[in-house]
């Protein structure tokens, strides 16, 4: 099967998978933002550095420039983080399943 012919394929299974858990992933994608939010009130940081910080610690990725003090904020913090990693596990196993759909049609023709 030709790259581009399999890269169409993993595409169109990549956008089925996401049509499919949308709901799912907007849910996830809300709960971040608003635990940031609280985070944020909680901290008495912007609006901006809240969502900032809520997904730069949803995607693991927590540069540490803003950080939560008190305890309760520290909790939500990890809630946001457990958010952030099944979003991450849920586009990986998207795209997982759609890889391997898009090899086995390669397979049958061989």
């Amino acid at each position: 099967m030709q790259s581009r012919t399999l890269r169409r394929k993993f595409v169109d299974g990549l956008l089925i998978g996401l049509r499919v858990v949308w709901p799912i992933l907007s849910i996830l994608l809300g709960l971040i933002a608003t635990l940031g939010l609280v985070v944020g009130l909680l901290e008495r940081w912007s609006v901006q550095e809240s969502i900032y910080f809520a997904f730069v610690s949803g995607l693991t990725i927590g540069y540490g420039d803003l950080a939560p003090k008190s305890l309760l904020t520290r909790a939500l913090a990890i809630l946001i983080g457990v958010c952030g990693v099944l979003l991450t596990a849920l586009v990986a196993a998207i795209a997982v399943k759609a890889l391997t759909a898009a090899t086995a049609d390669d397979g049958e023709g061989s």
